[in-house]
Order: structure tokens, then sequence, then C-alpha cells
């Protein structure tokens, strides 16, 4: 990650379980990393140089202009998914930069294209943004879709001040366990995630990290964005019952002294498909961008290799290719 000293905002409002007056905090507390956990990190990586590689052909895929049965969701990269639910259209922490970084010049680079361009994508109503890392709050690409469509555009607490900035008119913070309801029904919840925001050297956790749960009358769809593993799965569940759809994060999980705190293994995100029971699991944020230890492919044949292993349990837990996608009928 790289970090620069520039105003990203920060919440002022009353103290919660979650937020002492100046920081936000995990329910399960954690060691903070510090720089000098980043640097033996960053100078002991242990990755063969051919662990990427660059994918240059574009995935074919195409999607309605609206969906008004179940769920559709397809895998764009990254945490990107189109959810389709209710007749809107809602992007999960959409990127479409070439690289995840506060320069253009430097930083992670995508190892393959989105499945879908930017101008193919149909009018998009809304964008749920989990946090502020770079990875997952991509302004560049926030101002392509405030061009495209003027979508909602929904963050964490904390984080309007930023969009407000760079000229996004539609901005709503929603707090953990907080709603917010589109015209025709479809009901965006805020819920608890396992990890942490910055983007400068002078806002540590100073915003708000989230998932979201989306839902119609039928179709319910729970998109963890960026998290590792805490009591929040369980409680999920409790509070909403199984949904159709959990979008789990599976990539950029190693070295594991370092990211376990904040990134869900696929032995986790196994662990947090049946701690929700959802009808049905995908795999994202794995394969786009090197942000770990763990090569391209790692992430998601170890978890092929768990499913394997659990054949008898009939996992339905999807390890998509960009464009893959998965249709839930309601009911």
């Amino acid at each position: 990650m790289f970090l620069v000293a520039c105003s990203s905002g920060g919440y002022n409002g009353p103290e919660s379980d979650h937020f002492d007056g100046e920081q936000f905090h995990n329910q399960v507390r954690t060691h903070d990393k510090t720089v000098m956990d980043l640097l033996k990190w960053r100078f002991n990586r242990d990755q063969p140089e051919d662990a990427w590689q660059q994918i240059e052909q574009k995935a074919s895929v195409q999607v309605p202009v609206r969906n008004n049965h179940g769920v559709l969701a397809t895998f764009i990269n990254h945490a990107t998914v189109l959810v389709q639910i209710g007749g809107k259209n809602i992007l999960t922490d959409p990127v479409w930069s070439e690289r995840v970084s506060p320069v253009s010049f430097i930083g992670p680079k995508r190892y393959h294209p989105p499945a879908i361009n930017m101008d193919e994508l149909p009018p998009i109503d809304a964008v749920v943004i989990s946090h502020n890392h770079y990875d997952h709050l991509d302004l560049a690409t926030l101002k392509q879709l405030e061009t495209h469509s003027q979508p909602v555009f929904i963050v964490g607490l904390g984080n309007r001040k930023l969009l407000e900035s760079e000229g996004l008119t539609q901005v709503v913070e929603l707090d953990w366990w907080q709603d917010y309801t589109l015209e025709g029904g479809v009901v965006i919840t805020g819920t608890p995630a396992q990890h942490w925001s910055t983007r400068t050297r002078i806002d540590h956790n100073r915003t708000l990290w989230q998932g979201y749960l989306i839902a119609d009358q039928h179709s319910r769809v729970f998109f963890a964005g960026d998290t590792g593993m805490g009591p929040h799965f369980a409680q999920i569940q409790k509070r909403f019952g199984s949904v159709d759809l959990a979008l789990l994060p599976i990539g950029a999980y190693l070295p594991r002294w370092f990211m376990k705190d904040n990134h869900l293994s696929p032995d986790d995100a196994l662990e947090a498909h049946y701690a929700l029971q959802p009808r049905q699991s995908m795999a994202i944020h794995f394969g786009t961008f090197n942000l770990g230890d763990d090569g391209q492919d790692t992430a998601s044949n170890r978890l092929k290799a768990l499913l394997g292993e659990d054949q008898h349990k009939k996992v339905n837990f999807m390890v998509p290719e960009p464009g893959g996608q998965i249709h839930q009928k309601s009911g």
C-alpha cells in the first residue's frame, strides 16, 4: 500500500461500540500493523517471479439491462461484482483502473482486464464501497460511474467528504446495521467487518469499513467487502437468516502472520460460508492484483481443493473466472 499526506476526510460523531470518538475499531481487537511490520513483509516477500502472469484476453459476457427475478451476480474483477436484484443494478467496490494506487504510474497493477467494459455496463443505480483502501475505493472509476449513471454511492461513516470533493453528487454514509432504501424497495444495510482503513499517513481508522446486505422482498445478497474472520458472520446470519448469495473474499491472504487479522484465507472463507449458511457463495478478491505473497491462482486452487475434500457436504461455492455469473431465482 502506498500512502500520501493528503486529506481523505474522517468521521466526527458520537462514540459507539466500534468508535471511540477518534478512531473506529473491530469487534475483535487485533494488533495494528506498524510501518516496521510492513517493511518486514515487503523486504522478506516469499513469492516466485512467475507467480503472476498477464492475461490479455477479455471475458465475453453479457448482462441484461435489468433483472427482476431473483439475483443475477456477475464477477467483473477483484471485489467488483455487478449485482442485479429487484430491478436495480448495484456495483460492489468498483475498480476499472490499471493500478490500485494513489498515482497512476506505480503500485499494484492489474493482471487481467475487467470482464465488462465501463461502456458495456447497464445503468447503475447504486455503488457500495466497503472501505477506503485503493483497491476498493478507486476514485478514477467512481468519477467515470458518476458520468455514466449518476448512481448513489454508499460508503461507511467518514467517507462522504472524500467522494464529494471529487464531484460525486449522491453520497450516503451508513453505520453498521444502518439501512438505505433505493427507489423501488431494494434495501442496502451496512454490516460489520473485521478490517481497517487508511489512505494517508494521518487518517488511520478515521473512516468506517463494512460489508453490505442487499435485499428486495424476495432475495438477499451479502457482500463481505474485505474482512478477516470474526463474530460478524454469525451475527449477520442470526439477524437476516440464510441469504441467497454470499460474496466472500479469498485472496491476498499470505503471509498469514501479516494478513490473517484482516483478510480471509480460502479456509476461512469456507468457514464463513458455513457460518452464514447461504444458498450459494461466490469467491471474490483474488487473481486480479498482486497484493500478498499468494500467487495468481493460489487462493482459487486452495479453495477448489477444499471444496473437493468436502464434496460429501455438497458445498455450493463458486470460484469464478472473470465474467462468471450466478443466477439465483427467488423462492
